[in-house]
Parts: structure tokens; sequence; C-alpha cells
């Protein structure tokens, strides 16, 4: 049982990390977001809405500048002030938000924003575990090895991820009337809107997807549907 221990420490670890994490960000979003209230916007957020039988989805601001959007946990969506300012400024058009905001609604109906919690706790006990295993193993390039892993491993799955949404939100897209287009070109600015640099980590260590490559999969998915009966 001794030997066990420091997996089952590490396990326990992640649990606490869990429960911590859907915690404090329930808090932040909380404290630092208000309901969106745009008129252009939320007559997007209608035409998503009638597309999925909904009687409203409710989009939130949060108050940070970065641009970008997400999903809570609990379901909820948000897009940051950065990215509606830059709605504001006319550098990104009403059908590029909403594209925006169905890939976020893709997370939340696919399960992604719940389980990338647990994910991240569950890789904070897996690195701790690992880390300990192979130490014993390979002392001082243990925990390195560990923490080399769970971060590939959270990579991959993260652009997984991203492809669904991707696929998600085009489709809901087009049924509500919208369409791919300007999904497409919100990706083409995408990097100068959050004056990220191209090419400056290899593809399959990044979190998302490169910006080509989901574009490709989209156009692919496209192709697919209209040659469909």
């Amino acid at each position: 049982m001794i030997k066990f221990a420091p997996i089952l420490l590490a396990i326990a670890y992640g649990l606490v990390m869990y429960r911590f994490s859907v915690w404090r960000t329930a808090r932040s979003l909380d404290a630092q977001s208000t309901e969106l209230a745009d008129p252009m916007l939320r007559q997007m957020c209608d035409q998503l809405a009638a597309a999925l039988d909904l009687p409203r989805i409710k989009v939130h601001i949060y108050e940070i500048e970065p641009v970008n959007g997400l999903a809570a946990p609990d379901g909820r969506i948000f897009i940051t002030r950065g990215f509606y300012n830059q709605f504001r400024k006319g550098a990104v058009s009403a059908s590029e938000m909403a594209s925006v905001i169905a890939h976020e609604l893709g997370h939340v109906a696919l399960g992604h924003s719940r389980r990338r919690m647990i994910d991240f706790s569950g890789q904070n006990a897996m690195r701790a575990a690992l880390g300990m295993v192979l130490s014993r193993f390979i002392p001082g390039f243990g925990v390195w090895i560990a923490n080399g892993l769970t971060t590939l491993l959270a990579a991959r799955l993260s652009r997984q991820d991203e492809y669904e949404a991707d696929a998600y939100a085009a489709a809901l897209l087009t049924k509500a009337g919208i369409g791919i287009a300007p999904q497409i070109s919100l990706f083409e600015k995408l990097e100068g809107l959050t004056k990220s640099r191209g090419g400056a980590a290899p593809a399959w260590l990044m979190s998302h997807p490169k910006t080509t490559e989901r574009i490709k999969a989209l156009q692919s998915l496209e192709a697919k549907w209209q040659v469909s009966p």
C-alpha cells in the first residue's frame, strides 16, 4: 500500500485542484462580467437561438483586454472586452462575432468546457504521479520528462476540441443563415487581432491548431455539404 501512496496522493491532489479551479473560475467570471446588451450582436444571438430552438442565448462580456472568447464549465458564454472593442472599432463584423459565439456554444454542447477543467486537474495529478515514478529511475530528469509528456497530451486534446467546435459552429452558422464565410474571414485576421506571431511554435505544441489548417477543415466541410443531396 505504501508504494502506491504517491499515486493516491496525486489523485487526491487532482480532485482538490479541480474543485478549487471551478470555484476560482466562477468567482472571477462573476466579478468581472456583465451581460451583453449590444442590439446588433443580440440580433445575431437570436438567430443562433432560433436555429437551436432555444428561447434565448445569453452572452456575457468578460472585462479583460486580450481578444478571446470562452465557455465556462457551467455553460455560460463570454467574449472579452478586448474582442468587443474590436467589434466597436469595426475591425470585426457582427457576423464574425457570431462565429465566435457559435464556436463557444460548440465547446459547451460537446462537453469540452467542463472536461477541460477536469483535464487540467487530471494533468496536474498525472504530472505529479509520473514525476514521482520517473524520478526514481531517472533522478534529475523525471519531473522534466513528466512535464513534457503531459504538455504534449494536453495540447493534442485541446487541438482536437478546437476542430470539433469549429465544425459545430459551421453547422450552426449555416442553419442560422449566417454561413461559414464570417468564420473563415475572422480566422484570416485573428493572428493580427491577438498580436500573435504565426509559426512561433510547432503546431503539435500549440493548444490551438494552425489557422490555415482550421480554414482548410472548414472549406472541406463546406464542399462536402454542397455535394450532399
